[in-house]
């Protein structure tokens, strides 16, 4: 399996950024590992691997970047606005930097977005706040709330970062057309404790008419022994 490690200055966070890319050709897909984890953890906890038949076979191309959910939503010692004010700076790095070389070096024009656990907040909020660079969207075992991460404070940054409070209220007739094009799945374990996000998430979309499926996997766990099981179906559903 072909292994890139890219690292370079982002003007958005003004730090050296990290990222693994894996596979020779194929759909690029950006991939958030699980919440306060680094771009190499889906390597070193076997999902990569998982999905080695369809990296090898040129089917998809992950792109691994790093996170800073430890410096943000998880850094309870820095006030809750500038842990929003951060997740936005990493916004503006998986836009203008991972997703734009993802475009470039694949030939493709727009990208997939996984996640695992709370990056699955990470794939699906800039999925849905600009789906026109999104084709395909899967989260596994996620979380989608982030007001348990900001103690109370709440602004305009925080309604607009926060899917269970702005997917109801999507009435956007471009934005809502660029979701119905794009693929959107969801996965979870009977006993994942992220399975109350996973359901209330499918019945605000359910409410808003926007397609997608919803996986229950029995005896499924909030752990990476579920996630190399399931990540590859989900990849594999990729079609081009």
């Amino acid at each position: 399996m072909q292994e890139q490690f890219h690292t370079w200055y982002t003007q958005y966070l003004h730090r050296d950024f990290h990222m693994l890319v894996f596979g020779h050709s194929g759909f690029p897909v950006i991939c958030f590992p699980p919440g306060g984890g680094r771009y190499y953890d889906l390597k070193d906890n076997g999902v990569i691997n998982a999905c080695s038949h369809l990296i090898n076979s040129g089917r998809i191309k992950l792109y691994c970047p790093d996170t800073i959910d430890s410096r943000s939503w998880f850094n309870y010692s820095i006030p809750a606005k500038e842990r929003v004010d951060l997740y936005l700076q990493y916004e503006q790095v998986i836009l203008n930097d991972v997703i734009e070389f993802a475009k470039y070096d694949s030939g493709f024009g727009n990208v997939g977005m996984f996640g695992l656990a709370f990056g699955s907040f990470n794939a699906l909020n800039i999925s849905f706040k600009y789906p026109e660079k999104i084709g395909y969207l899967y989260g596994v075992s996620g979380y989608y709330d982030i007001k348990p991460h900001i103690y109370g404070f709440y602004d305009e940054n925080c309604y607009y970062n926060n899917p269970f409070d702005y997917i109801p209220n999507l009435n956007d007739a471009y934005q809502l057309d660029s979701l119905k094009w794009m693929d959107i799945g969801f996965g979870v374990g009977d006993y994942d404790i992220a399975k109350p996000d996973s359901e209330k998430l499918s019945a605000l979309l359910y409410n808003k008419k926007i397609m997608h499926h919803i996986e229950y996997w029995e005896k499924g766990n909030h752990c990476w022994e579920t996630w190399r099981e399931f990540s590859p179906k989900f990849l594999a559903r990729i079609k081009y």
